[in-house]
């Protein structure tokens, strides 16, 4: 009965570690988006994310319950970034990607629009500061709730919608004070008191 027993222990754990590699490799395409959304830095959010996918290979045996691993891999790569953030106070502000990659069957004239869109959204989310950025990206791009952002973060839940509202704001504003034809089209809103 021992030995039986051992063998289905050793079959869980080869299964849960097939599942868990599995969702880690699953992982790393957004663990990378929003480590670059954060640093502006190809080389650097490759290096966050190799770093935190390292981490969570090695610290495997702390995750208990798989539905909660995107928490504790993005609570990885904040700690991670909090660390190269401390270790090198000043940081290039790099806006290196070429939207040529991306390209796909379109007018010329779309992807131009396009691309004015994109470079215009990413100059104004570099703008914010850096709290501001962190809790956009992971509500807005990522798609956490308040609450695990504030657990990945290390903040308060109240902390994370104050910030989050800051941001939305200032990249509203930015936005607008980009393109002055839109704010000329948007609709005035008058209040009556």
């Amino acid at each position: 009965m021992t030995e039986r027993k051992t063998t289905m222990n050793l079959f869980v754990r080869f299964c849960q570690s097939r599942e868990f590699r599995k969702k880690l490799e699953e992982s790393r395409e957004r663990l990378y988006r929003t480590a670059f959304s954060w640093c502006h830095d190809p080389a650097l959010a490759d290096d966050l994310t190799q770093d935190t996918l390292a981490k969570a290979l090695k610290n495997a045996g702390q995750l208990r319950e798989m539905q909660l691993m995107p928490s504790w891999l993005f609570t990885i790569l904040a700690n991670g970034w909090r660390d190269h953030f401390r270790q090198y106070r000043e940081l290039d502000d790099l806006d290196a990607v070429d939207e040529g990659d991306y390209a796909v069957k379109t007018t010329p004239e779309e992807m131009h629009a396009r691309t004015q869109i994109v470079t215009r959204v990413r100059s104004g989310v570099a703008r914010l500061p850096l709290g501001q950025r962190q809790v956009l990206t992971l509500v807005d791009l990522e798609g956490f709730s308040y609450a695990e952002v504030a657990e990945i973060l290390g903040i308060p839940v109240g902390t994370v919608m104050s910030r989050l509202c800051r941001a939305r704001r200032a990249l509203k504003k930015c936005l607008s004070a980009l393109d002055p034809a839109m704010e000329a089209q948007r609709p005035r809103v008058w209040s009556v008191k």
